[in-house]
């Protein structure tokens, strides 16, 4: 039986990949906010079900019947997001924490009416698609993180990680939220931005900024040249 905590264990596992993040029992503990024995016993329960396999060095990799699960749970939390902005218009900031606690709860048919109603090609909230994409994947895109933007340039925020309910408030103050136009005014020698956004010029630190990609606004930039 596929329990809603082994639901939450494959989801992450899928979601510390699309970071680029070592998926190790560590990570999954600091994700899921449990303990490490903790951990460990729900990955002895999911290699026992044959959906995850846990290498000799530790890594954990999801099982071609796990990712099926993972994936199938991680759109069912797309739609909650996207329903809860787009039908019910909660802030963008807040649907992540609400779907976590609403995506175990809805059945298939309100499911499948939901991707009826949104279907599954748009962004959530949080500007991320429905697949869970690599950082390849998304500089394949022409996407790069906000960290490496240029000093000078103008820049669209297209897609912000989601897990951290304190980072997406601390960016809304600052005017960095998902389809927001802001400039980076300048880089300072501890790597801390200075941006120029709709809430004026404020400041972002090297974490919080590794947390936002962005593509290069060119609308802006020609404007700004005229």
């Amino acid at each position: 039986m596929i329990t809603g905590s082994k639901e939450d264990y494959l989801k992450a596992i899928l979601e510390a990949e699309s970071e680029g993040e070592p998926v190790i029992s560590a990570t999954l503990a600091h994700w899921l906010a449990v303990s490490p024995p903790a951990v460990t016993m729900a990955l002895r329960r999911l290699k026992k079900d044959g959906l995850v396999r846990v290498q000799a060095d530790g890594h954990v990799a999801l099982t071609p019947a796990g990712r099926k699960i993972a994936r199938k749970l991680t759109l069912r939390h797309h739609l909650i997001e996207r329903m809860l902005a787009e039908m019910f218009g909660m802030e963008w900031y807040k649907v992540h924490d609400e779907a976590e606690r609403l995506e175990h709860a809805v059945s298939p048919d309100f499911e499948a009416k939901l991707l009826a109603r949104l279907g599954r090609a748009g962004a959530c909230p949080h500007g991320n698609l429905s697949e869970m994409e690599s950082p390849a994947s998304r500089r394949r895109r022409g996407l790069l993180l906000l960290a490496h933007a240029e000093a000078g340039k103008h820049y669209v925020v297209s897609g912000i990680y989601e897990r951290d309910r304190r980072l997406l408030e601390f960016l809304e103050d600052r005017g960095v939220r998902p389809g927001a136009r802001l400039r980076v005014s300048g880089r300072n020698y501890d790597q801390t931005l200075t941006l120029a956004t709709d809430a004026g010029t404020v400041a972002l630190g090297r974490s919080a900024a590794e947390r936002v990609w962005v593509t290069s606004d060119v609308r802006s930039a020609k404007r700004t040249s005229n």
